[in-house]
């Protein structure tokens, strides 16, 4: 079964999940899941996982993510981008230099309150649901982190692209609402593009009509051990991957703390492991499980 990482080029007008829908029809597996949630009018990077691999979506989904981010400024709309109703229109007049001096309180760890045009549920309610029915509640802030902030170009009088650098849960379209309120002016967000997701880069995306297109798509794939590059290799003999195998803890002499990719003695790729006081143990493991033979299923 195909299994590995897929990072896609999302276009714009397709939700997250309806790529991973046309990928699942389209490499023959059901287990299809995406790192980090892109709204329809976003482009770019989309981790999308497969197989076996949609184990490491966890990991994937709390890691750092770049955006090019288009900053209107004049304008205020219901969903803090262009897609939504305005309701507000101001007169600008700000220069470059005043926009970059804008920047430094967005920059760090932040308190933002998310938009209502969401999908954060309060109450058991989703935000959107909610903000359709003309309704607006209360949303407690949450923390967040912007690594880096910088104005990367002035389009005309009122348009700005900013590269933003943040953490898991910032909303862009928020901090480019949040921006053109500080500068007095109301402001929205027209485009946004991800350039970095998961430590994936535009670079290594493919367009979803490549893949699509592709006669063999599942050669696309990127083996899920990759994402795991930065720890180091561990291979085990038969009797110790089998130990792996049947999610058992076991002493490994001589092997210093820390992370592992863990492989079997033929390089499958079993687990990412931790080596915490003379013991190793499981993480995720990540082997495929096969079907019991009828030898097997007689025993049990």
């Amino acid at each position: 079964m195909p299994s590995g990482i897929l990072i896609i080029d999302k276009p714009q007008d397709w939700t997250s999940m309806d790529v991973c829908a046309k990928l699942r029809r389209c490499l023959g597996e059901r287990r299809i899941g995406h790192a980090g949630t892109l709204d329809p009018m976003a482009t770019g990077v989309l981790p999308v996982f497969a197989g076996r691999a949609t184990r490491a979506v966890e990991f994937a989904s709390e890691g750092e993510k770049e955006y090019l981010a288009g900053l209107r400024l004049g304008q205020v709309t219901d969903t803090q981008d262009t897609t939504g109703t305005v309701l507000e229109t101001h007169p600008v007049s700000v220069t470059r230099e005043q926009l970059e001096g804008a920047l430094e309180p967005f920059r760090g760890a932040i308190q933002q309150v998310p938009p209502m045009y969401s999908a954060i549920k309060i109450q058991g309610k989703k935000l959107y649901e909610l903000a359709r029915k003309g309704k607006e509640v209360a949303r407690p802030p949450r923390s967040i982190t912007i690594f880096s902030l910088t104005v990367e170009e002035q389009v005309n009088e009122t348009d700005f692209l900013l590269r933003v650098r943040c953490s898991k849960g910032t909303y862009v379209r928020t901090l480019c609402h949040d921006l053109g309120q500080a500068l007095g002016c109301g402001g929205t967000m027209f485009s946004l593009r991800r350039t970095m997701a998961a430590g994936f880069t535009l670079e290594q995306a493919h367009p979803l009509e490549e893949v699509l297109s592709c006669p063999d798509p599942a050669s696309l794939l990127t083996p899920v051990d990759a994402y795991f590059a930065k720890y180091p290799a561990l291979t085990l003999p038969l009797n110790l991957e089998k130990k792996v195998r049947n999610g058992m803890a076991f002493p490994l002499p001589g092997t210093p703390d820390g992370e592992y990719r863990v492989y079997g003695a033929d390089g499958d790729f079993l687990a990412l492991s931790r080596m915490e006081q003379g013991k190793l143990t499981t993480i995720k493991s990540f082997f495929e499980v096969s079907a019991p033979t009828a030898k097997e299923r007689e025993q049990h």
